[in-house]
């Protein structure tokens, strides 16, 4: 008898199991956000655990930050986004499930053991990083076969996407090989940091953005033209190139080389562009907000030059870096993520005094976080700055997760 009542509950929670995991893999966002926003928050924690000395990792931050950024936290959420596009952009089928979420799950174990391998043993971690690898040679895959079968004539924004890719598996190599110890490892790794932020998730975010912000914004705002200039990828690309080659092998004063040219295009772009930012409702207005910070990135860094070469002292930390990542891609993230998230679930993609808030939230964290890197010239107390900036973080993540990793984890 008991054992038929168990075999009954068995086969419900099977069922129950079944039924959600059918509704949460029905949509390629909805696994890959949910992984990215997780993780995201958890290495995260990794960093804040550092500084403030709870935990004791046996390696650098270029491993246990950067590289987990760059080349597990980012590109998740992207990919989710890619995976829906895609076929849209390219008038082919949808990417089937079963297909996606092969990949998805490839992502989760190399995800969930580089995390625990940082925390525990550094003895397996090569082996998740190989996973991750493979699992991102099988996406570019996967968006190559649509992009090559379409028979649409424009391809070009899927075809950036694809070069911004190939770039990524190349420097995701470079940072496999610099694991092996010898003399020119740390440049290797270097190199594959600096060319996996510029030239592998740079890349993807802006195409993606340039693609779908004036898209968006033509749909939203009545007589909105888009205005983009004809050679815009193919400048960034060359001058990306120039900024890793700068970065990589030369100091900071020849960054002005890549970097009057860069502030130069984007500003230049962004005034064409002509967005109308008071013109439109929140959802459209955090989008615009984060490509300015673009330009504003760029304009640090020549300063960060003139300082090296009027020979201040001033140190600056990774004050560009960190106005990339929280200022542009943080903020497009929660952006395009808020957007997709409601939009794809059935309702209406809307911005409400919760979002709103979580979008001035990030603006701040991000201005907060470039004062920290100024903190050590400052004479302030660096470690508490750094603690306290990923505290911030942290808590956004949670808030904006408080509501639609709900949703996300739901399903449709």
């Amino acid at each position: 008898m008991f054992s038929t009542q168990s075999n009954k509950v068995k086969k419900q929670e099977d069922k129950g199991f079944k039924l959600w995991y059918k509704k949460f893999a029905s949509q390629p966002h909805q696994p890959f956000f949910s992984n990215g926003i997780i993780f995201f928050t958890l290495f995260m924690f990794l960093l804040l655990g550092s500084y403030s000395n709870i935990l004791t990792l046996n390696n650098t931050v270029y491993d246990f930050h950067a590289y987990t950024m760059i080349y597990v936290v980012f590109i998740q959420f992207f990919l989710g986004f890619l995976y829906v596009v895609f076929p849209r952009f390219l008038t082919q089928a949808e990417i089937e499930p079963k297909v996606y979420m092969k990949n998805f799950l490839l992502y989760f174990i190399a995800t969930i053991g580089i995390f625990l391998s940082l925390v525990f043993s550094l003895d397996i971690l090569f082996v998740f990083i190989i996973l991750l690898f493979i699992a991102q040679i099988i996406s570019f895959k996967i968006l190559y076969s649509i992009h090559k079968e379409s028979i649409v004539t424009i391809k070009d924004d899927t075809k950036w996407v694809l070069i911004f890719f190939s770039t990524g598996l190349v420097t995701h190599f470079i940072y496999i090989i610099s694991l092996i110890d010898f003399e020119y490892s740390f440049l290797m790794k270097q190199i594959s940091i600096n060319s996996g932020f510029y030239l592998f998730v740079f890349g993807i975010i802006f195409t993606i953005s340039q693609r779908m912000i004036p898209f968006f914004t033509s749909m939203k705002v009545q007589g909105y033209v888009i205005n983009k200039s004809k050679y815009l990828m193919e400048t960034l690309f060359v001058l990306l190139i120039l900024k890793v080659f700068i970065l990589s092998f030369s100091d900071l004063r020849f960054n002005l080389i890549a970097d009057i040219p860069l502030f130069i295009l984007f500003t230049r772009e962004l005034y064409k562009w002509k967005l109308p930012i008071f013109k439109t409702i929140a959802i459209m207005w955090v989008l615009f907000i984060s490509l300015y910070w673009i330009p504003f990135a760029f304009f640090i860094s020549i300063i960060e030059s003139l300082s090296a070469i009027l020979n201040t002292g001033f140190v600056f930390e990774k004050a560009v870096i960190h106005t990339i990542a929280i200022g542009y891609f943080v903020t497009v993230l929660i952006g395009f993520g808020t957007r997709v998230v409601l939009g794809h679930s059935g309702q209406t993609p809307h911005a409400d005094k919760f979002a709103i808030s979580i979008f001035i939230a990030i603006q701040f964290i991000a201005f907060f976080r470039i004062i920290t890197s100024f903190s050590i010239s400052l004479n302030f107390d660096y470690i508490f700055f750094i603690n306290l900036s990923s505290i911030l973080l942290i808590s956004g993540l949670i808030i904006w997760s408080s509501r639609y990793l709900k949703i996300l984890f739901k399903g449709k």
